[in-house]
């Protein structure tokens, strides 16, 4: 349960506030101080309690003359953090951030500065891309929703194969999670022009919800999918486990095929 909290107007904080990276284009507040502070704003004349919710702390908010609440938090740490704002009771998204999938819902998100945010800045590097795609499933035998993240090379190369990763998402969040609050795009193209990384594929699907006709829904605290783990010794770098890997049913189309290890 979320605890109640007012910041303290003895303590000290910094007036260094600057609209936070994740905000929606031309929107001053959130804002975010060099204490990892956040600041929340929001014109709500008629409402009567508002708190800033984030970090499992729901912080009380004050009322202007003009009926704007402004409240702060205690420091964050570093990196992404889901949070939103409790008017009179009910919880809804900040209207000055982009809103990001997690915790089974869309809502607001926040970027606090880290101290090594350098390698998911974005660069003048060589650029890949992260494609959405649609797709038929042979598991679920549906049309389904992914995410393909593309090197630079692999429009530059259009011989060579490339590895692939089938990168999955935490418990409530989605397909959407890793190329948007994760920057895994951003985060390739830096580490592969800097030689950290070699060129490959990725692969974000939503492993929540790739069943089989007619099995139920695992939700929070389910079981995990059943099968048996794929057996025997570990395969040769650039190979995969027979059976392992995503279990969505995605695969490349029948003309990409040849270029995935």
């Amino acid at each position: 349960m979320a605890a109640f909290v007012a910041v303290s107007a003895s303590a000290q904080v910094t007036e260094d506030f600057k609209p936070a990276s994740t905000n929606q284009e031309g929107k001053q507040y959130p804002m975010v101080n060099s204490q990892r502070m956040v600041r929340a704003q929001i014109s709500a004349p008629e409402a009567n309690s508002v708190k800033l919710d984030i970090g499992g702390v729901k912080y009380e908010m004050k009322k202007d003359a003009n009926g704007v609440w402004t409240g702060e938090s205690a420091p964050q740490d570093e990196g992404f953090h889901y949070y939103q704002l409790n008017i009179d009771g009910a919880s809804v998204p900040d209207p000055g951030s982009k809103y990001y999938y997690g915790a089974s819902r869309w809502g607001s998100g926040i970027d606090i500065p880290a101290a090594d945010e350098d390698f998911y800045t974005v660069k003048n590097v060589p650029q890949g891309s992260v494609n959405e795609v649609y797709y038929y499933s042979s598991v679920t035998q549906q049309m389904r929703h992914g995410y393909i993240y593309l090197p630079a090379e692999y429009y530059a190369n259009p011989t060579k194969k490339f590895p692939v990763l089938y990168l999955q998402h935490g418990m409530g969040e989605n397909e959407t999670g890793w190329g948007a609050q994760g920057k895994t795009g951003i985060i390739m193209d830096n580490l592969i022009a800097a030689g950290k990384a070699v060129p490959f594929i990725i692969f974000m699907d939503n492993g929540l919800n790739a069943r089989k006709p007619g099995e139920q829904p695992m939700g929070f605290g389910g079981p995990r999918p059943g099968g048996p783990r794929p057996q025997g010794p570990r395969p040769a770098g650039g190979q995969r486990p027979q059976g392992a890997g995503s279990t969505s049913g995605w695969s490349a189309p029948p003309h990409e095929r040849s270029r995935l290890c």
